[in-house]
């Protein structure tokens, strides 16, 4: 098993970090290097590799052999949008479940490389049935799966009936190709002007604190939210309902966000394989706004908006406590 001491530290608390510090992104834009740039784009733990790919790819799949054809689309029919809802909860069982069952119902790494070494809680009495697994699967599957439906089922009605402008490939291949690399960088602004939002204190009593019980975040935790933030949420994929694009641009834009928190919020670092080959799973920066609250709202590929504004915390001490300095000056709690 791969040593995570090589990597970092786990102080007397049972936490560990990192060594280093996080690199504001997207990386070698300012100043700019573009062969570091191209090499961060397409390479191995870089921006599209592995996991950006992996969505893609899903995405892809549904689309040409788990969506109906656009004539079925072209009226709403409890029998298509029933399929689309039950792909849609059988792939994220399938997809959040790997890592569920890898890391803590087998626990194939034990703590390595887990952030918080405690396991996800029993008797709380914050989580619906004090249990936070349960808890996040009830949003999960109640809440947040048929809210992302409902607004693929809208977006796909709405290009089948042409009431959004549908790109061609044939005739704009190089401008939908750059709405694949860009559609990332769209949802994190969204996430991030969103994530804002709910931090304005009425909004968070009512509605984000459901999502910040998870202190301790783990797989399920990721999508685990009130409605009203999943309506805001997955509310980015209505970008194209402005902009013209693809249905498929689209189907990977909300497979993204219906996917990319899960293991993101998962509660390691890095997913080791008995070869002592490893994926890091970039969860760290998200993590840091799970334990600390006032810090790090952004996507991990738009964090420089937290350095603009303040709220960047980089994993270092000297993050820490500039931190504690403003909860200090603000009278903040960390909840």
């Amino acid at each position: 098993m791969l040593d995570e001491s090589n990597f970092g530290t786990r102080d007397n608390k049972g936490y560990w970090k990192p060594f280093g510090k996080i690199l504001t992104q997207p990386l070698y834009i300012v100043p700019i290097k573009p062969l570091k740039f191209i090499k961060w784009i397409f390479g191995w733990n870089g921006y599209l590799f592995p996991w950006k790919i992996i969505w893609i790819f899903i995405a892809v799949l549904c689309w040409f052999y788990l969506t109906p054809t656009m004539n079925q689309m072209k009226h709403l029919k409890f029998d298509w949008i029933a399929f689309i809802f039950f792909r849609n909860s059988i792939i994220t069982f399938v997809y959040v479940g790997i890592f569920h069952w890898y890391w803590y119902l087998r626990k194939s790494q034990n703590t390595n490389f887990k952030y918080n070494a405690k396991f996800p809680e029993t008797n709380n009495s914050k989580f619906l049935f004090r249990d936070q697994i349960k808890d996040n699967l009830i949003w999960t599957f109640c809440s947040a799966i048929p809210i992302w439906t409902a607004y693929e089922i809208l977006t796909l009605w709405a290009f089948a009936n042409e009431f959004i402008f549908w790109v061609n490939w044939d005739l704009y291949p190089i401008y939908l190709i750059s709405l694949i690399f860009l559609f990332p960088f769209i949802h994190d602004l969204h996430f991030y002007l969103g994530h804002r939002l709910l931090h304005w204190k009425p909004l968070y009593r009512m509605v984000h604190k459901v999502h910040h019980y998870n202190i301790n975040p783990g797989p399920w935790s990721g999508i685990a939210m009130h409605p009203m933030e999943h309506i805001i949420y997955f509310s980015g994929i209505m970008i194209y309902w402005i902009i013209p694009s693809h249905p498929i641009i689209a189907i990977s834009h909300i497979f993204y966000a219906g996917l990319a928190p899960n293991n993101g919020h998962g509660g390691f670092d890095k997913i080791v394989f008995k070869n002592v080959k490893w994926i890091s799973t970039e969860s760290y920066y998200h993590y840091l706004h799970h334990k600390y609250f006032e810090c790090n709202y952004a996507g991990d590929s738009m964090n420089f908006l937290d350095k603009v504004f303040g709220t960047f915390h980089d994993g270092t001490d000297v993050s820490y406590e500039k931190l504690k300095q403003k909860i200090r000056d603000n009278k903040i709690t960390i909840k």
